[in-house]
């Protein structure tokens, strides 16, 4: 490891940094000296690769909870103390620098020495991860990912618990009853059914987030458990930061297979060109989900709508980019009503198509031989119905102020006036928070209670996939989400948003001016509220 050079440290700190000869530490060292009687004060703490010699001082932390591989230098300010102090100050410092020496040869060794199998299930792997990370545990077990919902305040309805677990949409339309089909993609073990346990930590599962040697993956119908063909001491003994391919693993599968429910999201970004994500690209700035979407304390900012009712603003191209990056002073104006993702992501699914529409009221017919679309997609599934995919696709654009109008489960619907929303972008001309965004729409036909007039939840995985039985799905279906059934069903259209904030394109492949004021523009006025191009009445 480098060590710190004089010359790198501000005139102002060279009377208080010192070059270091030492391994960095990283920063869970400093989390465990934050234990100890000493006084914190921010400014005392500087961003180098190296761990300053310390003397007659004041240990200075800046902040805990710091992603692992970030280096820092400990700097200090002189402190005059008494014989008695500085013979107890050199015992402690003595102390710190054989911990210093003894934790970074340790952490120099990885997990490989750390970690012994063999192991037999997940959580006997997330026994061994307590050890040494059981706060990291505790942090995870407060989040969405393992929870799937949380407290939000749904626009006109008040709080609710929304999340993954109660959401409905009208891909695998909801959770409950299909359990263990859904939470392979749960960060934990065992969710298979209602009665799972959410305060049990050894439950959780680390290896699908951390793991760097590619082999780890879950049983597809498994409530989470990991594939018996995985070497499990292998990839404990590998772990490191998350990766593309690891959130990838669940989120570019959303909605039974690849590049299926986001349109911005699928396989392709596990390792893109920079010409399909000038971020991720790995010939460009390769960056990670985790350079945007910055975790603290295992909580990572950024919802889809699908399961929020504002998710929209917990992220913000601002929180790296300049509010006025370009040189055309016009397009900096747009910024105000114009959302970057519209120039900057002229189309999505790209280069794998996306669904955008599922008619679950076809299922359960044989047909030997489904015909397939001009990408080799399939266009029918006996257990699944009817499928539209399509690629290189435009966006529909709307005013968007960050929240959606939120259909809730057991809440009643019009059937006779579709499609019915699941959710819908809020927003419109005019309003200071709202700007332009681009949305894929997911159109389907799904299953209601038509005596109740609320949406069926049907049981699929274990049910209706075996029986083929809709009626008796939905009766096994309703009583595991808890809802009455009036013993008679219908179909009603649906659409369901989803907003599109991957796959941005380098600058010169971004929207022109003529793509949307041109003759043959794709911006639809009328449905943003004017009566025409706002740019020709000028």
């Amino acid at each position: 490891m480098e060590s710190i050079e004089h010359d790198d440290v501000p005139e102002s700190d060279k009377n208080v940094i010192r070059p270091c000869r030492y391994p960095l530490v990283r920063c869970f060292i400093l989390k465990r000296l934050g234990s100890l009687d000493e006084p914190i004060s921010s400014s005392m703490i500087y961003k180098y690769n190296a761990l300053a010699f310390v003397r007659h001082a004041k240990l200075s932390i800046l902040k805990k909870g710091l992603d692992s591989s970030s280096c820092f230098a400990v700097t200090i300010r002189d402190n005059p103390v008494s014989k008695e102090g500085f013979m107890k100050r050199g015992l402690f410092w003595a102390f710190f620098m054989a911990f210093v020496f003894f934790t970074g040869w340790a952490f120099a060794q990885g997990h490989a020495d750390r970690i012994k199998g063999p192991f037999k299930t997940g959580p006997e792997v997330t026994a061994v991860c307590l050890g040494c990370h059981d706060r990291e545990v505790k942090d995870f077990m407060k989040t969405v990912h393992w929870i799937w919902s949380e407290k939000q305040d749904v626009p006109g309805k008040g709080v609710h618990d929304l999340g993954k677990k109660n959401a409905i949409n009208n891909f695998c339309i909801a959770l409950p009853s299909n359990w263990p089909r859904c939470t392979s993609c749960h960060a934990g073990y065992g969710w298979k059914d209602a009665s799972f346990d959410f305060s049990k930590s050894e439950n959780v599962d680390c290896l699908i987030c951390h793991d760097t040697t590619g082999l780890y993956k879950k049983i597809p119908t498994g409530a989470g458990a990991p594939d018996e063909k995985v070497d499990l001491e292998k990839v404990a003994q590998g772990v490191g930061k998350t990766s593309r391919r690891t959130c990838g693993a669940c989120h570019f599968f959303g909605g039974g297979g690849d590049h299926i429910k986001h349109g911005d999201l699928d396989s392709t970004l596990a390792a893109p060109s920079r010409n399909m994500d000038v971020h991720m690209g790995t010939d460009g700035k390769n960056m990670t989900c985790s350079s945007c979407h910055k975790t603290k304390d295992h909580a990572i900012p950024g919802q889809a709508l699908s399961v929020s009712a504002s998710g929209g603003m917990t992220l913000d191209c601002t929180d790296c980019h300049s509010a006025s990056p370009h040189k055309n002073t016009l397009y900096n104006k747009h910024m105000e009503k114009v959302a970057c993702q519209t120039c900057h992501i002229p189309t999505f699914a790209r280069t794998l198509p996306t669904k955008v529409w599922w008619d679950w009221s076809t299922a359960g017919k044989d047909v030997k031989e489904p015909p397939k679309d001009q990408w080799g997609q399939v266009l029918y599934d006996k257990m699944k119905g009817d499928f539209k995919w399509a690629k290189d696709v435009i966006p529909t654009y709307l005013w968007f102020n960050g929240s959606v109008e939120r259909h809730l489960l057991g809440e009643k619907i019009d059937p006779s006036k579709p499609p019915v929303h699941h959710n819908y972008p809020l927003g419109k001309k005019g309003e200071k928070s709202a700007k332009i965004w681009p949305f894929k729409v997911m159109k389907g036909k799904q299953m209601y209670d038509s005596g109740n007039n609320i949406f069926a939840v049907p049981h699929l995985f274990g049910g209706y996939w075996n029986h083929y039985d809709w009626n008796q799905a939905i009766v096994s279906g309703m009583k595991a989400a808890g809802l009455p059934y009036s013993g008679k069903y219908d179909w009603v259209e649906t659409d369901m948003y989803w907003k599109i904030t991957h796959m941005v394109v380098p600058k010169g492949q971004a929207l022109k001016c003529n793509d949307c004021h041109g003759e043959k523009g794709r911006l639809s006025w009328k449905a943003l509220g004017y009566d025409g191009d706002p740019q020709k009445k000028r």
